[in-house]
């Protein structure tokens, strides 16, 4: 229906049936303009010129019945979609109109010629004409935008997918996972890493991330699969995420790399924003199991156990200077910044609990290992 406004319902009733008759020749003469200035659309005439008559005739349905219901222009808004899903801007179909618009005044004026308008007719009908113009790009645009809305909700859960394909577990076939990264439209890196995220603070950003990176924040780990990490860590601090980076993979391994991500956040400290899992291996490797850790820590090292918890710290951290110093006791005393004869009392208490076993390499080895997962694990 018209608005009380609209220009069209200002142009004589009495012009439509004579207007009617100028439709056909005036399509042929539209089309014929834009066929020449956009040759791409010759390919598609049959779709062109449904456009136009359409266009057309509602244009002097306009004008007969200003207050009727006018049922919508479905054929613009399907150029509109049609345009996005042909890979083409709206550049084209909006020059076209432009085209139509002016092949269609030059047609009106010799109309107005004919029919000895007035000029008062003649400025209403161009009043007219650009408001119906105005409507006909307006619902393509209103097309564009619903298929391109349509195609991104699409693709989002085609690439949803694809990262749970890639880190999920247990691990589906690599060919399902390379067919779905084809139909998600994402090349498949030769390498990529995992980044698990956690919020580091009450509230958090949208992450502003490359059109590249694999989301998944919907998870309740939620992570990132990442092909290029180089930026990604100053994105995430900037939005307030805490985050762990895996290890960098192929693309076979994302899970792996996720697992990693996900650890180091475990055992690290949040004060710490962006932790790199290649920054803690040995820590990782150790607390791998965080059962068979303990149970190293407390064997290996449990000559300490019947010591008060002040005197086992003081001996363990001097059992871990001296293991990694293999140095005298002014060497240790330096490190642990207390007296050498300190150090050479706290080494014979070592040895008289230890006994050999600080002479073998191999339990010398264990104990290394048992002292630091006692001190990656906090024990006491």
């Amino acid at each position: 229906m018209s608005q009380p406004d609209d220009p069209r319902s200002s142009v004589p009733r009495e012009l439509a049936p004579l207007l009617r008759r100028e439709i056909p020749p005036l399509a042929v003469g539209i089309f014929e303009a834009i066929e020449k200035s956009i040759p791409e659309y010759q390919h598609f005439r049959e779709n062109v010129i449904e456009g136009i008559q359409q266009a057309l005739d509602k244009f002097v349905d306009h004008i007969s019945a200003p207050d009727a219901v006018v049922h919508p222009h479905d054929i613009h808004r399907k150029l509109g979609a049609w345009e996005f899903k042909s890979g083409r801007s709206l550049d084209s179909l909006q020059a076209a109109y432009r085209i139509g618009a002016r092949v269609a005044w030059r047609h009106v004026c010799a109309f107005a010629e004919r029919r000895r308008l007035s000029l008062r007719s003649m400025s209403v009908l161009g009043e007219a004409m650009i408001a119906h113009v105005d409507e006909l790009v307006s619902l393509s645009v209103d097309g564009y935008a619903a298929a391109q809305a349509s195609a991104a909700g699409t693709l989002e859960r085609k690439r949803r997918r694809l990262t749970e394909l890639l880190a999920g577990d247990p691990p589906v076939p690599w060919q399902a996972v390379v067919d779905a990264a084809d139909v998600a439209a994402w090349p498949m890196p030769a390498t990529l890493c995992a980044v698990a995220l956690e919020p580091s603070s009450g509230h958090v950003d949208e992450l502003l991330l490359p059109p590249d990176v694999l989301v998944n924040l919907e998870d309740a780990t939620p992570y990132l699969l990442v092909p290029n990490p180089v930026e990604v860590p100053r994105m995430i601090r900037a939005a307030g995420w805490r985050a762990g980076v895996g290890l960098t993979v192929l693309p076979q391994e994302a899970r792996k790399s996720l697992a990693c991500a996900r650890r180091v956040l475990a055992v690290t400290s949040a004060d710490e924003p962006v932790v790199d899992c290649a920054d803690h291996l040995v820590e990782l490797t150790l607390l791998a199991d965080e059962f068979l850790a303990r149970q190293l820590a407390a064997r290996a090292l449990a000559p300490l156990a019947p010591l008060t918890a002040r005197q086992r710290t003081k001996l363990a951290e001097t059992l871990s200077a001296w293991l990694s110093a293999r140095g005298g006791a002014p060497e240790i005393a330096a490190r642990l910044d207390v007296h050498p004869q300190t150090v050479r009392y706290r080494v014979n208490q070592l040895e008289e609990l230890f006994g050999n076993r600080l002479h073998d390499a191999d339990e010398r080895f264990t104990l290394e290992l048992a002292l630091r997962a006692r001190a990656f694990l906090d024990l006491d």
